[in-house]
């Protein structure tokens, strides 16, 4: 059984942990903390979970979890999933994983010498839609792949919201321009250099848009963008462009609320859909398996390293400072 213990009472916990675990008899939520005891505790009456800790250190040191889900604030995720491995946790933790690459590489370290799984909760690199669609680019259906466009695009209105905010590792590329990033980056298989990025600069050092070009060692090039301006118009999809037709996936994070899989070959256009199970639910099958049978996972902790350091190259080109620093 995989008992987790979480804290905060993030939004993203109900979907991400909470729900998947309700479907699964191998997991459970089995303790929550948050700074309001009072939230926690209507939290934990609300989902079913039996424990309500007094504060985060507490969750780390109940000894009736083996592991640790992190849906803090990014500049958060280091100390306290560090302290879950350091205490003998598995660890679940949200995107972006750090808030550079040099933290992820110190969080990956634990990892290493400890033995334990730590995760970054790409959840969409489990679901159908997305396998498929490397299915279709690794089998040879496209043809040699020239180019690739990724975006994710989500208006942001509210100037409270944590995203803007440096000092949490606020910007749009830590909070969705990563998954354009991550979608590129997997269906090549490759590891790119990012050979350009532009962004628009809302509160001081918050990227509210950030774009980047990227080409990948096989000569493949990328575009993407992420933007979360106020008047942003909502997209959420990728591209692939091949020497014999095309991909297009409209949905490709959460398609269990409806997607579309386009495939274009030789003038002839096909739509292709999967299944509407959530990501998480995925994403939580490949947690359990990583801790069960030591396998592989698409997202551990050596492709989260990896992951930030685009993310820092991205930053720097477009002469924005690296989450976690004082500039």
């Amino acid at each position: 059984m995989i008992k987790f213990g979480t804290i905060s009472t993030a939004n993203i916990t109900p979907r991400a942990l909470i729900y998947p675990c309700m479907d699964e008899p191998k997991a459970i939520v089995s303790c929550v903390a948050s700074r309001d005891k009072k939230r926690a505790e209507g939290f934990a009456r609300w989902h079913g979970i039996s424990r309500v800790h007094d504060n985060y250190q507490n969750v780390i040191d109940d000894d009736r979890i083996n592991a640790f889900y992190n849906p803090l604030p990014i500049s958060m995720h280091k100390e306290w999933s560090i302290r879950a491995m350091e205490a003998g946790h598995h660890v679940l933790c949200e995107k972006s994983f750090a808030s550079n690459a040099i933290e992820a590489s110190e969080m990956a370290a634990v990892a290493e010498r400890s033995g334990l799984v730590l995760m970054d909760a790409f959840h969409y690199r489990y679901h159908p839609v997305f396998v498929r669609a490397k299915q279709i680019i690794d089998e040879g259906l496209l043809g040699e792949i020239k180019s690739i466009e990724a975006a994710f695009h989500v208006p942001v209105s509210d100037p409270n919201n944590i995203r803007l905010d440096y000092s949490l590792g606020g910007g749009v590329t830590m909070d969705i321009g990563c998954y354009p990033i991550s979608w590129v980056r997997h269906l090549v298989g490759e590891e790119p250099k990012v050979e350009a990025a532009v962004a628009e600069e809302g509160p001081t050092y918050v990227d509210l848009f950030l774009e980047a070009d990227l080409v990948f060692p096989s000569g493949i090039s990328a575009k993407i963008s992420g933007d979360m301006r106020e008047k942003a118009k909502f997209r959420m999809d990728f591209s692939v462009i091949g020497e014999r037709g095309t991909l297009n996936v409209q949905n490709p994070l959460i398609p269990q609320n409806g997607h579309r899989i386009e495939v274009t070959v030789g003038g002839e256009t096909r739509i292709e859909t999967c299944d509407r199970r959530p990501t998480y639910s995925y994403q939580l099958d490949a947690f359990i398996e990583a801790i069960e049978s030591q396998a592989p996972l698409f997202t551990g902790h050596e492709d989260a390293v990896k992951q930030m350091r685009v993310i820092d190259s991205c930053y720097e080109l477009a002469g924005l400072p690296l989450r976690g620093l004082n500039p």
